[in-house]
């Protein structure tokens, strides 16, 4: 019968600590390497998902330049090993520099094997899950801008994410209120993507873009000679999504007299195009945004009161970006590996000031403005790392809050710096820790204190 345990690679040159790990470690496949060559031969053969590695290995027993050199050969051979690094020299600075350089965790010597049993199981598990999340995402239509597919960390957008899939299914009309650039129009296009009408077209029309004299044109479509230019029939948008979704950009913008006749169309659904007189019969579902207040236009009476609630059956509030606490590193490295890509391949990430200021930044213009400052410094770099100078936000900004009381204001920091922290290690807890000053175990006490997943 085949051995199905998980494969772990103890790369340690101690014969005493390479039997007292063997004998800690009877749950898993376990292979034993001295040196840098047995350690690299038997990652190809075997191909363990874990490795534990002493950054003090011969030729340089003393030092750690053979150590990091097995790290950066594992890491280009399988870059998705999770490695858990081990120093006595200076162990502080080199676990810092490991992680830095790809490691996924440390710990250090002497060894205390429960700690060190601890990590491993915490490796195989992030392991197992990015394996799974890998495996979905190649399994997911390559057409689908799904929801799952959010870059978030923060539950505020969660939030907004399975609102969205709940009323997907729903025949009701959806308002999506939120400041420019927070990502309205991927979230009507996954609202789309997950309602019945996936398979049907989604098509997009900014109602601010377009001068008031062709919004109507448009919008409805107009016969053949309706008006001068008018050389054939053309159908509007309304018509293209016949039996999909129409995403209305900034509906705030549509001139009185044209929300009399888009309301005659949620209310009969059909249409007359420009210089037509048939009425035609559309079946499209209307998806809405605006970073306006609708509510103050009606009460000055330039959006119609009655259109308001047609359109506005479900209301969703889209947090801005700086609302987010994690967020903008999370964005950020997502931005920097799609523009290295093109752009600068000799970038690989973010300098612990650039994390600083991106977390710092209010980010008045949200995501688009965070994906043109990245695209920027992808394009300025000079060095591996992008800095805060390259992203030019140098200044830090702090966002102002109201303090309700002591207790609440003291958990609601301690909240944001945890997210920001997880977010900056991408997910490493050690590291996360380091920079939140204190140890490994009272941060999984407050994860678990204010149930949050890491």
């Amino acid at each position: 019968m085949s051995d199905t345990r998980p494969k772990l690679l103890i790369v340690e040159d101690d014969p005493g600590l390479q039997r007292q790990l063997r004998w800690a470690y009877e749950d898993y496949q376990l292979f034993i390497a001295g040196d840098r060559d047995e350690a690299i031969e038997m990652l190809r053969a075997e191909t363990p998902d874990v490795v534990t590695l002493d950054l003090g290995l011969p030729p340089d027993p003393d030092g750690t330049s053979e150590g990091f050199a097995t790290l950066a050969e594992i890491l280009r051979i399988k870059p998705d090993t999770k490695v858990i690094v081990a120093s006595g020299h200076g162990a502080r600075e080199s676990a810092l520099d490991a992680i830095a350089g790809g490691a996924y965790d440390f710990y250090q010597k002497p060894v205390d094997i429960d700690e060190l049993g601890m990590i491993v199981r915490r490796a195989f598990h992030v392991h197992a899950l990015e394996q799974e999340n890998a495996r979905l995402a190649d399994t997911a239509p390559e057409d689908g801008r799904v929801l799952g597919r959010l870059i978030s960390a923060a539950p505020e957008m969660m939030k907004v994410a399975r609102t969205i899939e709940r009323v997907a299914s729903a025949q009701v009309s959806v308002l999506l209120l939120g400041a420019s650039g927070t990502g309205k129009e991927l979230l009507a296009q996954g609202l789309h993507d997950a309602s019945p009408r996936r398979n049907g077209a989604f098509v997009a029309i900014n109602c601010a873009a377009i001068p008031e004299t062709l919004l109507e044109s448009e919008l409805f479509g107009h016969e053949k000679g309706a008006f001068t230019g008018a050389i054939k029939m053309t159908p509007g948008k309304i018509e293209q999504a016949q039996g999909g979704t129409l995403f209305l950009d900034e509906v705030g913008d549509i001139p009185l007299a044209l929300q009399v006749k888009l309301l005659r169309f949620l209310q009969e659904r059909s249409i007359e195009r420009v210089g037509g007189r048939a009425s035609i019969a559309v079946d499209t579902r209307i998806v809405c945004a605006t970073h306006q207040n609708l509510e103050e236009m009606i009460a000055a009476g330039s959006f119609r009161e009655d259109l308001y609630y047609r359109l506005a059956e479900i209301v969703i509030r889209i947090p801005t970006l700086k609302d987010r606490p994690g967020d903008p590193a999370l964005l950020a490295r997502h931005f920097l590996t799609r523009f290295a890509r093109d752009m600068n391949p000799g970038v690989k990430g973010l300098a612990p000031d650039a994390l600083a200021a991106l977390d710092a930044w209010t980010w008045p213009g949200n995501v688009r403005e965070l994906e043109n400052r990245m695209k920027r410094a992808v394009i300025m770099a000079d060095g591996k790392l992008v800095t805060a100078a390259d992203l030019d936000l140098d200044e830090e900004r702090a966002a102002g809050g109201e303090v309700v009381n002591l207790k609440a204001a003291r958990e609601m920091a301690d909240r944001r710096a945890i997210r920001r922290a997880i977010a900056r290690t991408d997910g490493n807890i050690s590291g996360a820790a380091k920079i939140l000053g204190i140890s490994r175990p009272t941060l999984y006490d407050l994860l678990k204190q204010y149930q949050m997943q890491a």
